[in-house]
């Protein structure tokens, strides 16, 4: 029997958010209510996904990891004051394993998140936690903006890849404004085998082997963080 996977948590945005993450969900967990001690109940919270971890570090916010609701007015006052938002584009998904993992989703529910950019026009960059590979965040956007005759143009081919497109106002009588998006190294675990491979990550480490591969994000989401 297959678990149906619907995302525990509404797009956090501000009518002058600027900044858009968009992920896919989060493990299942937060949707049932099964918190581990150090998990925040709120977007990226889970302790295995490092992205607070990385936030914290750029910004020395020494954070709580823990299911108070301190915790997550910490993180809720960091992005309202950033102008960043949060709009995971997977609505739901059905799993036959119960896991986080991104190709484990089946018949899967999209979020319009071009409505919410139309909604929103202050939003100029979208921060992606994964790039294009199957059922990661990009991935599911290029496919989402398909039928909007949207379509990603290349700026930066290194990554986080940074790619545009043109957007058009909701009234349509303003003019089309460009959103940037930038598909960061995703803040999984799991990620890190491919960090491995990137020929930056590999100088940096023959320059100084106490360099990792959480260093290396660190220093990817700074520009964007």
């Amino acid at each position: 029997m297959s678990f149906f996977h619907k995302h525990p948590y509404e797009p956090f945005i501000q009518s002058d958010t600027e900044k858009l993450i968009v992920g896919t969900l989060p493990p299942p967990r937060f949707s049932t209510g099964d918190l581990l001690e150090k998990d925040v109940d709120f977007c990226y919270g889970s302790y295995y996904n490092s992205l607070w971890l990385f936030i914290d570090k750029i910004h020395n916010l020494n954070l709580r990891y823990d299911n108070s609701q301190e915790a997550i007015d910490e993180r809720k006052q960091f992005l309202i004051q950033h102008k960043i938002g949060v709009c995971d584009i997977v609505d739901s998904c059905e799993r036959e394993k119960i896991d986080a993992s991104d190709l484990g989703m089946q018949n899967i529910q999209l979020r319009d998140v071009i409505s919410y950019l139309q909604k929103y026009p202050s939003i100029h960059t979208i921060l992606f936690t994964g790039g294009n590979s199957k059922n990661g965040p990009e991935y599911f956007f290029r496919k989402h903006i398909k039928p909007y005759n949207l379509k990603l143009e290349v700026i930066s081919d290194i990554v986080p890849r940074i790619h545009q497109f043109e957007l058009d106002s909701e009234a349509k009588k303003e003019a089309k404004r460009t959103i940037k998006t930038v598909s960061l190294t995703s803040a999984s675990g799991a990620a890190n085998r491919a960090i491995g491979s990137i020929p930056l990550y590999r100088k940096l480490k023959s320059e100084n082997p106490k360099f990792t591969t959480f260093d290396f994000r660190v220093m990817q989401y700074r520009k964007f963080f």
